[in-house]
């Protein structure tokens, strides 16, 4: 069997930290090309070069002409299932007519759908082959007047970004925090902190969705830095908006779980309202403790670390206890601030996602340099 033509596809994902689901990789003349903008884990090439080249595997599975060959790579933390498709040796004029055709409906529809998200302030930075890359990833949804798209609680899948209509996020007793129209951006949080969703989202009318999944939303962030920006003023115009709510009951001090508000969010509102206060977390690594200076973190202590380590372990937390007290002691008011409170997030922030990628051998991020046999 001469195997010179091929396509893989992926048709079953278990915690597999790059591919998804209808990932596809394609052999070409002894060439191997992973999917879009994605790194290529070289754990899944070298699986590929050993089917390709050992054909006796290929042939003892197949059941020619009436049956898909399915294969495994389990080589790291994740699990895909992965099936071979042969490419046709010949096609009919009017299966070429009809690829023809397809191939022209998604070029129009990539077009009308890059002129849509270069007019989005998150993407505005982006070019056109970057447009193109991320049309790639991107997964379109559909929903009704009134239709639920996130729950409260639920883990974070997906960052969504609304193509038409209007979303609106509502609180536990039914009360709307905050309506997001075209071109707006939700769910971010969830995959920046890892945090459940905080906060149940409706659709207001019918409304189109782009949806990006959480580990196609990190290869992103990494491909294109610019982006960090973007959510970095996110997250500034976030705390400003809590910090502006509970001012006056932070004040006089408050205590919580962090199921209720994550621990990024109680930092913002204590910076957002440049506070000075400590505080203090019972959490299942241990205790830790926090002080801010008008604001600003001016020492932190969590898990036998200190200063930006344990403040940045702590950014990572999901569940435990909190409580935040006004003041911090005499001696405390001298001390030299960690550094700026957003870069520190953002920072912190990037550390987790690095923390959670596979090791170096495994990945090469250079998706022009993609053709592996």
């Amino acid at each position: 069997m001469e195997f010179r033509n091929a396509i893989f596809v992926v048709t079953e994902e278990r915690f597999c930290p790059i591919y998804n689901v209808g990932d596809e990789f394609n052999v070409l003349r002894d060439a191997l090309t992973t999917p879009g903008v994605k790194p290529a884990c070289m754990i899944m090439v070298r699986q590929i070069m050993r089917i390709t080249e050992g054909q006796d595997s290929l042939k003892r599975h197949t059941v020619f002409g009436t049956k898909k060959v399915k294969f495994e790579c389990g080589g790291c933390s994740g699990l895909i299932r992965f099936e071979f498709k042969k490419e046709k040796e010949y096609a009919t004029t009017q299966m070429k007519l009809l690829a023809a055709a397809r191939q022209k409906r998604d070029n129009k529809e990539l077009e009308e759908f890059t002129d849509m998200l270069r007019s989005f302030p998150v993407f505005a930075p982006l070019g056109d082959n970057d447009l193109y890359d991320l049309f790639t990833l991107l997964r379109f949804k559909q929903y009704g007047p009134g239709d639920i798209i996130l729950r409260k609680g639920d883990p974070g899948t997906h960052l969504y970004i609304i193509l038409t209509g209007k979303i609106e996020v509502v609180s536990d007793n039914g009360e709307t925090i905050s309506e997001l129209e075209s071109g707006g951006v939700f769910g971010e949080m969830s995959l920046l902190t890892g945090a459940p969703v905080g906060s149940s989202v409706y659709s207001r009318d019918v409304t189109k969705l782009a949806a990006l999944t959480s580990k196609d939303f990190k290869h992103v962030l990494h491909r294109y830095p610019v982006l960090h920006v973007f959510f970095y003023r996110l997250l500034i115009e976030r705390a400003g908006r809590m910090g502006k709510k509970i001012s006056a009951d932070i004040s006089s001090g408050m205590a919580g779980d962090l199921a209720e508000v994550h621990v990024v969010d109680l930092f913002q509102m204590i910076n957002s309202s440049q506070k000075t206060g400590t505080v203090e977390l019972k959490l299942p690594g241990g205790d830790a403790r926090v002080m801010f200076c008008e604001g600003e973190v001016v020492s932190a202590e969590y898990g036998g670390l200190s200063g930006k380590e344990a403040l940045f372990k702590l950014l990572g937390v999901t569940r435990g206890q909190f409580v935040y007290t006004p003041g911090i002691p005499p001696e405390a008011e001298g001390y030299d601030i960690i550094g700026g409170f957003m870069g520190l997030v953002m920072e912190g922030m990037q550390l987790l996602d690095e923390s959670a990628d596979l090791p170096e051998d495994m990945m090469r991020p250079d998706r022009n340099a993609d053709r592996y046999l």
